[in-house]
């Protein structure tokens, strides 16, 4: 017996070093993590996201964001690079360009250029012609790492989020294994920055915020909704912000930032604007206990980035778009418990169908309205 436990003793002993003194590449920071809500209330748990049809989108995955251009044909960015055109019904798919990165969100300027927030690249312009230009990949001198959603006002400025200034996807594995690593620190470095065309600069709007993503204009063009996906909320930023750290202003009033939906049931990812008046919003994830108890507790969190990666922590797939009214009303909830079709990440309306996004789908769902 003294043999064995003094076997089990020198072989447990790497393992307790490994466990608590491996570097990882995260400093976890503290954080309250609000009790979930859980889904009740405008959120009660329904199937109206099941049985979605499918647009077979030819081996390609991913379509995390889908808009119309003003050639009336549907635009979808993947996994590939390539961002994807084609008829509403999906037909005539083609490959419309390819940045060399990962466009996350797009949106379209006066000229009918696609303004697209690449990953890897940064804030791109890419012509009719499908050519390429970086408009801004750096702000006062710092990168833009992540860039994640962009809107277009009708000034021609572009606002866009870049969602984390400590994880580059193109330096951890992509855009999925970034999030993550920066959502487990929950350091708070994303922000929202403005690129304004006339004068070709870029400037920091709004900083502190932790894993900054969907960004979406009020119909006055006068605030911006973001939001928050690492802290489960929704900001309402005005456009004319400058240098605003929402970390700094706590639970106080703010003439320039607020929180407008805030302790949501999952992660929220995309924002888009919808028909009468409606913004819609995905959730990538839904909660996990697991996470929330850890927000607290630093040390464990770089304990599970020790762990093989089938014993992180990662949510489970659960289907899950709302929208809501620019004054925070929910006034719609598509639930699939099953998540079989994974990372809903918004929706996109039109008059007679809902195109649902997704971060790691193989094809591209849709529900008849």
């Amino acid at each position: 017996m003294k043999k064995f436990a003094s076997f089990f003793a020198a072989a447990l002993g790497p393992v307790l070093l490994y466990l608590l003194l491996w570097p990882v590449p995260v400093s976890p920071v503290a954080w309250n993590a609000p009790a979930a809500p859980g889904y009740t209330g405008p959120h009660a748990v329904n199937t109206r996201l099941g049985n979605l049809q499918m647009i077979d989108l030819q081996g390609e995955v991913g379509p995390e964001h889908i808009q119309f251009g003003r050639d009336g044909k549907l635009y979808t960015t993947v996994a590939s690079g390539n961002i994807l055109r084609m008829e509403a019904d999906g037909t005539a798919q083609q490959v419309f360009a390819n940045t060399g990165g990962r466009v996350l969100g797009f949106d379209f300027d006066a000229q009918g250029n696609l303004i697209a927030a690449d990953a890897v690249r940064g804030l791109l312009s890419i012509a009719p012609d499908a050519k390429v230009t970086v408009l801004t990949n750096t702000v006062n001198g710092d990168p833009i790492r992540y860039a994640d959603a962009v809107v277009v006002a009708k000034n021609g400025k572009m606002y866009f989020s870049d969602a984390s200034t400590r994880f580059a996807p193109k330096d951890w594995g992509g855009t999925f294994e970034a999030s993550v690593l920066d959502i487990l620190e929950q350091a708070s470095t994303g922000r929202i920055l403005e690129y304004d065309p006339a004068t070709k600069t870029t400037r920091l709007v709004a900083s502190g915020l932790s894993f900054a993503n969907g960004v979406a204009l009020s119909e006055d063009e006068q605030s911006l909704f973001v939001n928050e996906t690492g802290k489960y909320r929704v900001w309402k930023i005005a456009v004319n912000a400058n240098e605003l750290d929402v970390r700094t202003l706590g639970t106080q009033t703010h003439a320039q930032a607020q929180v407008l939906l805030d302790n949501l049931p999952g992660y929220p990812d995309n924002l888009m604007r919808g028909l009468d008046g409606k913004i819609w919003l995905g959730f990538a994830k839904p909660r996990n206990p697991t996470v929330d108890n850890m927000a607290g507790k630093p040390w464990l969190r770089s304990l599970t980035l020790r762990l093989p990666r089938v014993l992180w922590p990662i949510p489970k797939a659960y289907g899950h778009v709302i929208a809501f009214t620019e004054d925070g009303k929910v006034v719609a909830d598509l639930q699939d418990p099953s998540g079989s079709y994974p990372e809903t990440t918004a929706i996109t309306e039109t008059k007679d169908r809902l195109y649902v996004q997704s971060l790691h789908a193989h094809g591209l769902g849709w529900l008849p309205k």
